[in-house]
């Protein structure tokens, strides 16, 4: 049985602790119905409940949300008192809910009342009809409450926090759910009622009926009620876990362990693109359609692990709790990854070319076309710079025709873009500012988000079978889905567990490092995919012992002018073209045949576009400019030419100041010239004495300087010497075969099986496109034209590890600086090599014209979804990121030593006048 519960004797001298900011609340403490400092939760959401009048579901429901809301009340650190004590009423000021100034301020911080707020508060309102006296009186609805909130927030500026709007949906509105007059759009907060519960910490006498009218449960009842709050709070940290989840992933992971499972069930974050106000591609020497060309352009690669009409039908990996989230190949989306949008077709308006930067502001006559003598790219699906669409797929050990795939090609990681003010000025050939790594990620969320959450699957089904589809055919995809997955988080657990029981070549426990935005490790990537992954999709278990972390990430390289290097790696390595182009492609995942399972013929057989990367070398290099000089001028480059200094496009801040680059241009002939050589503009460059024969023509063999010398970060150079690859021996892999082939002067391999990388990978690439050749039955004079026969696949003869000096044109379109992405712009790069930065973030970040590259702060702290490039410290270094090397510190008269390439500046503005002279090249 129950009574009514007795009405507690009012006592207005109840004191109430100013560290109680909610007026509710303190009403409810000053009228005596709850205690002043630390009440039950469920006392508390009971109170609160029969203060709102609701009856059945209703009232559980709002039993149930004042009890999410109390638990977090006093701050995460207070969780577990508050389950077990309560919420503390004296110390919710400073918790999550209380809005630190951003709110109404009609409370201040000693508790007393601001008239003046008040007041303010009133003056969003207007007069309504009291439908309980008669008469009328000021208040405020709903719509005018929601206006007053927003104001506050307003007001508030630079001190709202993220999660203020959130709050918006409690605190007034709450109030005028419970102490409103009247119904529907009518009902209002009477003005009176607020400042009576402000000042004098009394309720209308309404809600105090509802208060003490209230039954008293019995024994029985109280026992159920109880077993029915701990399934509540269950379901309600649940729903409170899942909301979190869906509404703020990125906040979420942050306060997980980095390491673990659950951090890896969410996507990683991903910077916000900010809207951009207008784009423009930089003339360099190439037509829209070769551009078009070179950016969808297929080599052959099966980059993401699923067909191509699979990843269309992806969803972004992120929870959605009312409606579906967006899809993969979201233009929008990809951007945060780092990718540039790119049109359908650029046979289209001009508006919408200049949508995307296609239709500049130069209105210049278009150089003639290469790419329409070669088979045609699509972008039918509008997708991004880099993406591209793989057809007529054949399994390369089966022979059976497959599915078309999606793969990234050489635009991916060699386009590149800046952004200044709400402007992206970009350009071919530059280094993408991409993060590969997110995007492999959340491409395997994906995979997972599909399969187990639930109506993700039932939707990805329709879009790839159609809506009609039968159990059978959907149950055989979901098959196919599931084993891909499964192979995904098998590899990723054999990786990991592989590298945990390896050291570096300097005895250091192996770790990934964190390629983060605009870096990645290439070299450790292809010998993982060809000598491990590719023999595990053939079927060859046991050669996951060939992994190795990756631990030494590089800038993406410039490739403007570099098929007329010699050797076009970081490290010099590798002369011959299409080995250095077919084993990129390897890397990127063309399917690859390595399996004894089948008629030996099919070895060495693969999906690389052999064709294609010839096309796309031809069109970087252009005509020979020793072949087609003028006499007047001299040999220039043709092909992809460098970008030019956007000065005429992006205003005052950009324009080149001329008495500075005169100055500039001494000091590059005193300091730089000796290595990086002269202008690329000037007869010195071209009769330099680094210009070699090369078959009838010549190639620039460019300066390459010791690792003893330069001292820079050392781990790019020695992955291909240090490594060590083991292979099995029915794929005879003959590393003497190059002496065969090239004439090298080469030593062979130690076994017949285990081989240095840069042997092992020389003659794996050789053998890949040469097996092309014979499927193809390509002529002798094209396979002559498509390996550049004078260009050897032959080691560098220079032995030990080095870095090469490349002619700087277009310098200011590459940061940041050294072969590691270590250094944040020119600027930081002439200051001494000590004085440098150790971190700086990297994402969606504006362009800094006067340093040239990244402005940096001290201690900045990343913006969500930004990564952060980080030295480490002197005692723990991080593997592949050191910033030291190429330093310009020598003082007069001081002996020259390693790692110090230069004189010390006079000062800045002698590095300025430098710089200002590096934008011209």
């Amino acid at each position: 049985m129950h009574d009514s519960a007795p009405k507690p004797s009012l006592d207005p001298s109840i004191q109430v602790s100013p560290n109680n900011p909610c007026p509710f609340l303190r009403g409810l403490v000053g009228e005596g119905f709850v205690d002043g400092r630390t009440v039950p939760l469920g006392t508390l959401s009971q109170t609160i409940a029969n203060a709102s009048g609701e009856t059945g579901l209703k009232k559980v429901s709002a039993r149930i949300q004042v009890r999410g809301v109390a638990l977090i009340a006093n701050g995460l650190g207070h969780i577990l008192k508050s389950i077990f004590s309560g919420a503390q009423l004296d110390a919710l000021r400073g918790g999550p809910l209380d809005k630190r100034g951003a709110g109404s301020r009609v409370l201040g911080v000693d508790g007393k009342v601001d008239e003046d707020e008040l007041a303010r508060f009133a003056s969003f309102g207007r007069d309504y009809r009291d439908p309980n006296g008669g008469g009328s009186e000021p208040g405020l609805n709903a719509s005018e409450i929601g206006v007053f909130m927003r104001d506050n927030l307003k007001r508030a500026g630079s001190a709202a926090r993220w999660y203020y709007p959130l709050l918006m949906k409690f605190e007034w509105p709450i109030l005028l759910k419970i102490m409103g007059k009247g119904a529907g759009e009518d009902r209002y907060l009477s003005v009176a009622d607020v400042r009576t519960l402000f000042n004098e910490r009394q309720f209308p006498a309404r809600i105090n009926q509802r208060l003490v009218s209230q039954p008293v449960l019995s024994t029985c009842q109280r026992v159920v009620r109880g077993a029915l709050k701990v399934a509540a709070l269950l379901l309600a940290l649940g729903l409170a876990l899942l909301v979190a989840v869906a509404e703020f992933p990125d906040q979420v992971r942050a306060m997980l362990p980095q390491k673990g499972i659950l951090v890896n069930l969410l996507p990683p974050p991903l910077p916000t693109v900010p809207e951009t106000k207008a784009a423009f591609w930089l003339e360099q020497n190439w037509s829209l359609k070769d551009r078009h060309w070179f950016h969808h352009a297929s080599q052959g690669t099966a980059t993401f692990p699923v067909p191509y009409e699979w990843f269309m039908a992806l969803e972004q990996p992120r929870l959605h709790l009312f409606s579906a989230p967006g899809m993969m190949t979201d233009g929008t989306y990809l951007e945060r990854f780092g990718f540039i949008p790119s049109p359908q077709s650029i046979q289209t308006d001009a508006t919408s070319l200049r949508r995307f930067g296609y239709a500049n502001v130069y209105e210049t006559t278009q150089v003639p076309d290469w790419s329409t003598r070669w088979t045609p790219a699509e972008n039918v699906d509008g997708l991004p710079v880099g993406f591209a669409r793989m057809t007529g797929v054949v399994d390369p050990a089966t022979g059976r025709r497959e599915e078309d795939k999606i793969g990234l090609t050489c635009a991916a990681c060699h386009t590149g873009q800046i952004h200044y003010q709400g402007v992206d000025v970009r350009f071919d050939g530059g280094p993408a500012m991409t993060d590969l790594k997110k995007l492999e990620v959340s491409t395997g969320l994906s995979i997972a988000y599909t399969l187990y959450v639930p109506f993700r699957f039932q939707r990805f089904a329709d879009r790839v079978l159609g809506p009609d589809a039968s159990k059978a055919d959907r149950a055989a995809l979901k098959q196919k889905l599931s084993a891909i997955g499964n192979f995904l988080i098998d590899w990723a657990q054999t990786q990991q567990k592989t590298i945990e029981g390896k050291k570096t070549w300097n005895g250091r426990q192996q770790q990934d490092t964190e390629e983060g935005f605009g870096r990645l490790d290439a070299l450790n990537r292809i010998g993982n995919q060809v000598f491990s992954q590719d023999l595990a999709l053939s079927g060859i278990k046991g050669f996951e012992k060939n992994l190795h972390a990756q631990d030494a990430p590089v800038s993406y390289p410039p490739i403007w002018t570099v098929p007329w290097f010699k050797f076009a790696q970081y490290d010099a390595s590798i002369e011959q073209p299409l080995i250095r182009n077919a084993g990129e492609a390897l890397g990127v995942t063309a399917l690859l045949n390595l399996s004894d399972a089948y008629p030996e013929d099919r070895l060495w057989r693969s999906s690389v576009h052999i064709n294609t990367l010839g096309w796309i070398e031809d069109m970087l290099r252009g005509p020979d400019p020793f072949k087609t000089a003028d006499p007047s001028t001299g040999p220039k480059f043709g092909g992809l030419l460098a970008p030019k200094w956007p000065s005429q496009i992006l205003g005052d801040n950009w324009r080149l100041d001329q008495k500075k680059v005169d100055n500039g241009r001494k000091i590059y002939a005193e300091m730089c010239s000796g290595c990086h050589l002269p202008a690329i503009d000037t007869p010195a460059f071209w009769s330099s004495g680094h210009w070699e024969p090369s078959g009838d023509s010549k190639v620039l063999n460019a300066v390459t300087i010791p690792l003893d010398e330069i001292k820079t970060d050392p781990e790019q150079s020695l992955v291909l010497s240090n490594r060590i690859v083991d292979l099995p021996g029915f794929l005879k892999v003959n590393t003497a075969d190059l002496q065969k082939w090239w004439q090298c002067d080469v030593s062979t391999a130690s076994s017949p099986t285990e081989m240095v990388y840069a042997l092992g990978l020389m003659t794996v690439v050789d053998l890949v496109a040469r097996k092309w050749m014979d499927d193809e039955k390509t002529p002798d004079a094209e396979r002559s034209k498509l390996w550049n026969l004078a260009r050897k696949n032959c080691l560098n003869p220079v032995g030990g590890a080095r870095y090469r000096a490349r002619p700087l044109n277009g310098v200011w379109a590459t940061a940041p600086y050294l072969h590691n992405g270590s250094v944040p712009s020119l600027y930081w790069l002439l200051k001494p090599a000590s004085e440098r930065p150790q971190k700086f973030c990297m994402g969606r970040r504006d362009y800094d014209p006067v340093t040239v590259g990244f402005a940096v702060t001290a201690n900045e702290k990343c913006k969500t979804g930004e990564t952060e490039f980080s030295a480490g410290s002197d005692k723990d270094p991080i593997q592949g990121n050191s910033v030291l090397g190429h330093s310009f510190e020598r003082k007069p008269g001081e002996e020259k030593r390693p790692g110090v390439i230069g004189r010390v500046f006079k000062d800045d503005n002698e590095r300025y006048d430098l710089i200002e002279y590096l934008k011209t090249l």
